[in-house]
């Protein structure tokens, strides 16, 4: 059996927060925690006319990838809402060659 993953793909991060509230209001995670914390990378200057500005959505010790939503054929809740349609759920493996596919702003998570 293949174990599941998150990919997240921060290239398309738009720094909304979705994640964020929709993992809380699924897990009823109190005030100052975290399922999935939104991490701000930057801006830092690359050139003079070239600026590196990333959200990047980090699963925290309490990402379960939304264990009862899964068992009932969802997907977790991140991904429902992410309006960036940057996150994906599946089996690793898939989720592996996906992100060999798309490049380096990429990053898999397995609880």
């Amino acid at each position: 059996m293949s174990k599941n993953g998150l990919l997240i793909d921060y290239e398309y991060c738009t720094g909304c927060h979705s994640c964020e509230v929709s993992c809380k209001n699924e897990h009823n995670i109190p005030r100052g925690q975290w399922g999935i914390k939104l991490t701000q990378v930057g801006p830092f200057q690359i050139d003079a006319d070239k600026w590196e500005w990333n959200y990047v959505p980090v699963p925290t010790q309490l990402c379960d990838l939304c264990e009862k939503r899964t068992a009932n054929g969802d997907v977790p809740s991140c991904v429902l809402h992410c309006l960036g349609g940057c996150m994906q759920y599946g089996p690793v493996e898939e989720l592996a060659k996906k992100a060999a596919d798309k490049g380096t702003k990429v990053a898999i998570f397995v609880p």
